[in-house]
């Protein structure tokens, strides 16, 4: 057996696993959603906001001191956010332009 077929053999092999292993991901994953819009009523939404609320880019809230800490707490990200960039948006408005760098 040359090497160039067995180069083509395992190649097709390949091909066929992974239209295997593609197939098996999409019907797992739509059985996954199937059965996650079925426990939530068939609502997209409610399902979205449990989703969120699992991986944690959501959260309930019990009482306004709560909600008011979160908030804090964003606010303090934007702001450490907005400190770190200022500076380099303000360089990058300010730097002279090519030809007055070589003529000078």
């Amino acid at each position: 057996m040359s090497k160039r077929e067995t180069t083509t053999k395992s190649m097709t092999v390949f091909k066929f696993a992974s239209i295997f292993l593609g197939s098996l991901i999409t019907i797992w994953s739509s059985a996954s959603i199937l059965s996650g819009l079925a426990q939530a009523n068939w609502q997209v939404s409610e399902l979205l906001r449990q989703y969120l609320i699992t991986v944690g880019l959501m959260q309930e809230f019990h009482t306004l001191s709560d909600f008011y800490t979160h908030i804090k707490g964003v606010e303090y990200i934007i702001a450490a956010m907005f400190l770190g960039a200022f500076p380099a948006f303000y360089a990058y408005l300010n730097k002279q332009p090519a030809e007055e760098m070589a003529a000078e």
